[in-house]
């Protein structure tokens, strides 16, 4: 047996993923970790399996793949002895949209090992699948504010496929990343492939944003096709909208982060620039202030201990980063 196989078990029987006509149903890779601020691509996939029908088709060994000293999982404890432990996962579902097509979607923890095996292991089971396209969602903090929509960057080796969906528009040299890789090596072996990065204010990218991971589904619903509900997470981002605008509203420094950032939002849109956001001429407060506001601003929202879940609606506080993600191992 060759070590792409060993990574992950399959379903038995296996769900039916082909289309109507006889076609291959979208990849959809959505891994958390390196590229996931707001958590909005695990608020997403989550989304997915959640309001539409969907099965497991393959679950990938977190021993295989995970380095657990690193992200060590969260164990309960009751005081007298250890009840539980939560140990993270990586799994692939077969999803039906809104109008019964099928897709697939990769979900789960970023690799920490083994890298090249794990997506070889994707294209194997991309091939075995007759997958057509492949299309991963990222999320990364930005300088703009929680008072206006959430933008996105498409890149792929499809333009046609991204449409006009804003580009990044130079070259870049970037850390890299498992997702970055799949997109990377599918390419290369004739996969059309996409990948979507949300913008997620980067002072709230360490909690739970509903609206990023709204307009990702919009975005991957955009250049795939597929019918996918959004409902719930835009509710859930009006919730978390008027959490934040009360924990802003009286602070002066914040208020004064926040307009500065409106400005400069707005002055981009103006010029049908968005990718510029990364590079703006609009004057800004330093990066010491940046700093020193948005810690406060966290120190404040922890400080509360008041706050609503964006999915469930049940309590949380809204500057939360915890997230371990559950065993779905058969």
């Amino acid at each position: 047996m060759d070590d792409e196989s060993t990574l992950y078990e399959l379903e038995f029987p296996v769900p039916h993923v082909s289309g109507d006509e006889g076609d291959g149903p979208v990849l959809v890779h959505a891994l958390e970790g390196f590229a996931d601020a707001g958590h909005a691509v695990a608020l997403a996939a989550e989304h997915l399996r959640d309001s539409l029908e969907s099965e497991l088709v393959a679950t990938f060994s977190a021993d295989d793949l995970i380095d657990y000293r690193s992200r060590r999982p969260t164990m309960t404890f009751s005081g007298q002895e250890f009840t539980d432990v939560e140990m993270p996962s990586l799994t692939i579902h077969a999803v039906r949209d809104n109008a019964g097509r099928p897709f697939l979607l990769l979900a789960g923890a970023e690799p920490d090992l083994r890298w090249n095996h794990f997506v070889e292991a994707i294209r194997r089971l991309s091939d075995h699948f007759n997958v057509s396209s492949v299309v991963g969602l990222n999320a990364i903090p930005m300088a703009i504010p929680h008072t206006r929509p959430p933008t996105v960057t498409a890149h792929g080796s499809s333009p046609e496929m991204l449409g006009d969906l804003p580009r990044w528009g130079s070259p870049l040299k970037i850390p890299g990343s498992a997702s970055m890789l799949v997109e990377l090596r599918m390419a290369q072996h004739g996969y059309t492939t996409a990948g979507l990065s949300v913008h997620v204010p980067h002072y709230l990218s360490q909690a739970k944003y509903p609206a990023a991971s709204a307009t990702l589904i919009e975005s991957l619903a955009t250049v795939t096709g597929l019918d996918l509900p959004i409902g719930a997470l835009e509710n859930a981002a009006s919730t978390v909208r008027t959490q934040i605008d009360t924990e802003v509203s009286g602070n002066a420094e914040v208020e004064a982060v926040v307009a500065a950032l409106e400005t400069q939002y707005d002055a981009v849109t103006r010029a049908e620039e968005a990718p510029s956001l990364l590079a703006s001429d609009e004057a800004l407060p330093s990066g010491e202030e940046l700093g020193a506001e948005v810690e406060k601003f966290l120190a404040q929202a922890a400080a509360t201990g008041e706050g609503t879940d964006p999915v469930d609606n049940g309590p949380e506080d809204p500057s939360d980063d915890g997230d371990s993600p559950g065993d779905d191992r058969q």
